[in-house]
């Protein structure tokens, strides 16, 4: 059980350091509007990757079945990621006050965190996946998975949180026209992962369709 938990905590680590759209959040709202909104969306995060471990490891018999239901999760994630990225790509420089704010209340930014990361299918699919390997791999007992998953989720709100704060700490660096181009740089990143999320989730599977 302790060997689950210290190996469950170093895998939390590299799973929320994969530079996708947490990531870039987290780093835009902790400069922008202080650690705190960093903070509120990584426990937006966690508490979706609870929801969604619970599906990995008790099956989703409990939810209701809809025919397409991936696709169409699909779909409203690659919409809220257009959205949020081209938001951040048009608007003009942003104003570094802190704590003065535009959405400075938890729901906006817990629910952001929750969004982003549950509107990604590879993320449940991870869950999953690891689930999977801690059972039929290292024949973990139930308990033994649920320690290390929680271990896990554990490590990814500590690493998240912290990197809120060391982004806070650098503010300073960020100049209006730092900020400017950070945020378009952040735009792109998040259009980009939607357009990839489009095609290997929508289109790529409908045009193998149409060739076989």
């Amino acid at each position: 059980m302790v060997e689950a938990f210290f190996y469950g905590l170093a895998t939390g680590i590299p799973l929320c350091m994969t530079f996708g759209t947490v990531f870039f959040s987290l780093l835009q709202n902790s400069v922008d509007n202080g650690y705190r909104a960093g903070v509120k969306i990584a426990l937006g995060v966690i508490v979706c990757d609870l929801v969604l471990i619970v599906c990995a490891l008790f099956g989703t018999a409990f939810l209701p079945r809809v025919e397409g239901f991936e696709y169409y999760v699909t779909a409203v994630g690659v919409v809220f990621l257009l959205a949020i990225g081209m938001a951040n790509l048009f608007r003009g420089t942003p104003r570094l006050a802190y704590p003065k704010t535009r959405f400075g209340n938890f729901v906006y930014y817990f629910s952001t965190g929750f969004l982003l990361n549950g509107l990604n299918p590879i993320n449940f699919i991870t869950w999953v996946a690891l689930a999977a390997y801690l059972d039929k791999s290292l024949h973990y007992s139930l308990n033994e998975r649920v320690v290390f998953l929680l271990a896990s989720v554990l490590s990814i709100f500590l690493t998240e949180s912290a990197i809120a704060v060391s982004a806070h700490k650098l503010k300073r660096f960020f100049t209006p026209r730092v900020a400017f181009w950070f945020n378009k740089t952040t735009g792109i990143v998040f259009i980009g992962i939607a357009l990839q999320l489009a095609w290997s989730r929508l289109w790529e599977p409908v045009v193998a369709l149409i060739k076989d």
